[in-house]
């Protein structure tokens, strides 16, 4: 008889639970079986372990080969577990003895027929939690510079079976490698060529200093898209921990797809899905829970094109990741909560036809028409949105124009509004600990001092126009994002209004 237990863990949302893998060997007639609620996969082990021991030298010990997956009742999938499988199989048997201690040492790889050890998904998500618990690592060669950036304090990158059960030495990896840009960094697109717009920049760099939703209506051709995709280029670079949190949802979500390389680096998310996606490719989901467009736009922009033409549930379902920042995934038999901190940029025609605030052609849409196109999105969510801006078409005279020195010599550029935006940010870090947009109501009010006259005009514009409580602290957290632009203390009325006249009103 023998016993040996191995560390490894599996994978929930965006939890990495440890698991242990006992095996027994006892007498009684040769079987081999794996309990613990492994999925079909992880039941397959058995005949790779199998093989691979035959091929590398070892002998399957005779008898009853018994390995739990304990926590019984948390479901594991994926190949992971079949290198500590095998090493519990050895260690039970006395075959191999390795030179880590097993006891804070965890062990991961998809075992070929031969012995040699392939990536599997989602190492990164089990690195950062191996991490906080102090345990070294021993992964795949070909995955390893996946978790350099986890700050474990050792991973040994292995590339077959016998190097983890000889005891020879294997390459290590230092601890909190720093998280890599690409090798060749895609040019960001530059601000200043957007011609004419004059507000929509300015609305654009307003939404990028405070973190706010951003809503642009107007005809084809307007620009809409091409604001859209600089807004990245605009926002602070994410630190060290944000970069390893966008990165391990990045994992998860390939994980589900079968990919093992997860892209590192400092740019923010930028998510386009098409409108034709459905809810669970937005918010997450599946019969496999795995994270939405929402969480894969965590920390960046998720850019919603022709906003009327998404399904309504789809639209619908943004309502409680705007206001939270966190979206929970509940099914019959797994539950999941992953982070939606995203910035929401959206856009659509200012009618069916698109035609609408054209001389020529002329809209010829109906009343009842544009009534039904509009109301496709619904108030609620269209009051969770800060800035909501009607465009103008572009004056042919500025798009034509293309000698050199054209625009003004105060066109914004990308560098020059990132820059704004960095010592915007700051302020608000220092002041509140968060971005503007994510204030709750109480921190509305505590950090949003607002001077006498600008106070007056909220009551105002609020009674006049109907807004609602929410509406009118995300007005009043706007006023703050575009007083910290201007390095103000106190919002003024100047800030209140320009708040107001970027949120339209039909």
């Amino acid at each position: 008889m023998g016993f040996a237990q191995v560390l490894s863990r599996a994978q929930m949302g965006l939890a990495a639970p440890l698991v242990r893998v006992e095996v027994h060997l006892g007498s009684g007639l040769p079987t081999f079986t794996i309990v613990g609620l492994p999925a079909p996969v992880v039941r397959e082990s058995r005949e790779r372990v199998r093989a691979a021991l035959a091929h590398c030298g070892f002998e399957l010990p005779a008898g009853r080969i018994t390995v739990n997956l304990a926590p019984a009742e948390l479901p594991k999938e994926g190949g992971r577990f079949d290198l500590p499988i095998a090493l519990g199989i050895l260690v039970a048997s006395g075959q191999a003895h390795p030179a880590c201690d097993l006891a804070t040492t965890e062990f991961y790889g998809e075992l070929g027929l031969t012995g040699d050890l392939r990536p599997v998904p989602g190492l990164l998500l089990a690195a950062l939690y191996a991490a906080a618990s102090g345990h070294e690592l021993y992964v795949p060669a070909a995955g390893a510079a996946e978790v350099a950036a986890a700050a474990v304090a050792r991973v040994h990158a292995v590339a077959h079976l016998q190097e983890v059960t000889s005891g020879e030495a294997v390459a290590g990896l230092a601890p909190g490698v720093p998280v890599a840009e690409a090798a060749s960094a895609p040019v960001l697109p530059e601000l200043a060529d957007v011609r004419g717009q004059w507000q929509a920049k300015r609305a654009l760099l307003i939404a990028a200093a405070g973190g706010h939703s951003l809503l642009m209506r107007g005809p084809p051709g307007s620009g809409k898209s091409m604001l859209a995709q600089r807004l990245p280029a605009l926002l602070p670079p994410l630190s060290r921990a944000e970069a390893l949190e966008v990165a391990a949802i990045a994992a998860v979500a390939q994980c589900s797809a079968g990919v093992t390389e997860v892209a590192h680096g400092t740019r923010r998310p930028f998510r386009a899905p098409h409108h034709t996606a459905s809810a669970h490719a937005i918010v997450g989901g599946g019969a496999t829970v795995r994270p939405g467009e929402v969480s894969l736009a965590h920390h960046g922009v998720l850019f919603l094109d022709e906003l009327p033409e998404f399904d309504r549930r789809v639209l619908e379902a943004l309502r409680e990741p705007l206001e939270s920042g966190r979206v929970s995934v509940v099914r019959a038999n797994q539950r999941a909560d992953f982070p939606a901190a995203f910035q929401l940029v959206a856009a659509m025609n200012s009618c069916p036809c698109g035609r609408a605030g054209l001389v020529m052609p002329r809209c010829r849409c109906q009343p009842a028409q544009l009534l039904r196109y509009r109301a496709r999105i619904s108030g609620p969510l269209l009051d969770r949105i800060d800035l909501q801006l009607q465009l103008p078409p572009v004056d042919a005279a500025e798009l034509t124009d293309v000698r050199v020195g054209a625009e003004p010599a105060h066109a914004l550029t990308t560098a020059a509004a990132q820059r704004q935006v960095c010592a915007a940010r700051q302020l608000q870090l220092q002041r509140q600990g968060k971005v503007n947009a994510r204030l709750e109501a109480a921190e509305t009010l505590h950090s949003c001092s607002v001077s006498t006259e600008g106070r007056t005009l909220l009551r105002r514009a609020a009674t006049s126009r109907g807004h609602s409580a929410r509406s009118q602290h995300r007005i009043l957290r706007v006023a703050r994002s575009i007083a910290d632009l201007a390095d103000r203390d106190t919002v003024t009325a100047e800030d209140v209004a320009e708040a107001l006249a970027l949120r339209w009103e039909d």
